[in-house]
């Protein structure tokens, strides 16, 4: 099986290039041949038990998406695109990158004939939601984005469902959870202080906190997100019908949650860290924002998580990141 990975070296596309490395296989299907793909290029893997293409550039250019399927990978995992803020700030570049480089993708693939239809998983996110909102979000809510960043990914969900039901491809989008807690350095992801008031106390570093202990959100640590991206490129989409849209399980808490969360595991000394600044722009973003789902449809489906308490969420960061260890 030939893998392509759009957005290769993100920090979720990293992490499932290792598992696929690591597996050497997708399903019940080995793996012949990686494709990895970024506007920056991935990390070559050292000695890998199959071909692996690395690839750097633009993919929303003409041409670029036929160039990347030019090798007819039978799997593909769509998960790049400019994050939240970005998107915000930037309306020419969000919808560039986050529509119309989704759109050419599938249109490569639509037009590339000899009976070419592969499984498209791509990554969208619960910003497809916006208030007004019920308590726990059903899976027959509306999508109704308040931000381009939702906006965007809406329509490239109502593409790829279009697009399966035609039989171009075979397409599934996963709307994430706000990934947490994130490894490495703060991006520009609106969405980004949750992490990073964990992360960097855990560090022994300051974090700034620009929203209220009260705001509500939805989380899942990046190992539930290479599940779900696992899953969802092996299930039997027969199963989902033409709705090919889902909304990933989670875990709804509020801000004041994960500091308790982080006294518990870490102590007092650590939460101490975190310093309460608050940020008109980041809050404005937020109260725009789901804070719980039902997840119904995707557990039915078999997606499941990781973790069953942000107490978990931690533990999970400290032993996939910190090597169990952290700045007491």
């Amino acid at each position: 099986m030939h893998v392509l990975v759009l957005g290769a070296a993100g920090m979720v596309g990293r992490k499932l290039v290792e598992r696929l490395l690591g597996d050497g296989r997708l399903g019940k299907a080995d793996i012949t041949k990686m494709t990895l793909h970024d506007v920056v290029a991935p990390a070559k893997p050292e000695r890998p038990g199959f071909p692996v293409d690395v690839h750097a550039g633009d993919f929303a250019i003409p041409r670029a998406a036929e160039r990347l399927i030019a090798g007819r990978p039978e799997v593909i995992f769509h998960l790049a695109a400019i994050v939240s803020g970005e998107a915000e700030l930037d309306f020419d570049k969000g919808y560039r990158i986050n529509l119309d480089g989704t759109r050419m993708l599938i249109d490569a693939i639509r037009l590339a004939g000899g009976g070419y239809k592969p499984r498209l998983v791509f990554t969208s996110s619960i910003a497809v939601f916006g208030a007004p909102f019920p308590e726990a979000i059903g899976d027959e809510f509306f999508h109704t984005p308040l931000l381009s960043y939702g906006t965007q990914k809406a329509i490239g969900e109502l593409l790829i469902s279009d697009y399966s039901r035609r039989g171009f491809l075979d397409g599934i989008s996963i709307r994430l959870p706000t990934i947490c807690i994130r490894p490495g350095l703060p991006n520009k992801a609106a969405s980004g202080f949750f992490s990073n008031i964990l992360r960097e106390p855990l560090a022994g570093k300051e974090a700034i906190l620009p929203v209220a202990e009260t705001v509500r959100h939805w989380h899942a640590t990046p190992r539930s997100a290479v599940g779900f991206l696992l899953h969802a490129a092996t299930m039997d989409l027969a199963a989902a019908g033409p709705r090919r849209g889902l909304t990933m399980p989670g875990l709804s808490a509020t801000v004041g949650e994960q500091i308790a969360a982080l006294k518990r595991v870490a102590g007092e000394k650590v939460a101490a860290r975190i310093k309460r600044e608050p940020d008109p722009f980041i809050m404005g973003i937020v109260d725009g924002w789901p804070r719980n789902f039902e997840a119904r449809r995707a557990r039915q489906l078999g997606f499941t998580t990781a973790e069953d308490s942000f107490d978990d969420i931690i533990r999970i960061h400290i032993e996939d990141e910190l090597g169990g260890n952290f700045v007491a």
